[in-house]
């Protein structure tokens, strides 16, 4: 399921709001190891365009 998180983020990440909006879900349908993982990911891809919004969504997240 990471991997296909990883991916719709891919194709959405043209937009803003839909690329939070699937970061959110994500939440849903991975367990908090693969959280773990996805948010290191997110900070290595989106870091440079979207760091606001990956620090928002994953405040509540603890390592």
């Amino acid at each position: 399921m990471l991997e296909y998180v990883k991916t719709i983020l891919l194709k959405v990440s043209f937009d803003r709001m839909l690329f939070e909006k699937e970061l959110r879900k994500a939440f849903k349908f991975l367990v908090a190891d693969e959280l773990l993982q996805l948010k290191q990911w997110c900070y290595d891809q989106f870091s440079g365009k979207y760091l606001f919004i990956i620090n928002r969504v994953f405040a509540k997240l603890q390592p």
